[in-house]
């Protein structure tokens, strides 16, 4: 049993050096958005819309973001009933708050 599982690895890492590999077709892009990743990286500089588990809304100025999606945004404003109820200024949101991130134009 181990031989043949020892067997399947050098047969994966053969097809690997050959330069096999599954890649998804080029119509399988929407608006240039290939991983879920790509739709902040293109919103970097840009306002998004943040819908956060408390029900509150914020928009502001994407500046970075990491794999957890905490994001940083400037110019944060605390929208109400679509209104704006605050401004926050320079802002760290914890990803795990983040329901979901919508470039604002789009909103």
């Amino acid at each position: 049993m181990q031989k043949r599982s020892i067997g399947r690895r050098e047969e994966s890492k053969t097809k690997k050096a050959k330069g096999l590999k599954t890649t998804l077709p080029s119509n399988s892009m929407v608006n240039g958005i290939e991983r879920p990743l790509d739709l902040l990286n293109g919103s970097k500089g840009k306002e998004v819309l943040v819908q956060l588990k408390n029900d509150k809304q914020l928009v502001g100025t994407l500046l970075a973001f990491d794999i957890h999606i905490n994001i940083v945004l400037d110019n944060t404003k605390e929208l109400e009933n679509n209104e704006v109820k605050r401004s926050i200024g320079l802002t760290f949101l914890r990803g795990d708050t983040i329901i979901f991130i919508s470039p604002a134009s789009q909103a």
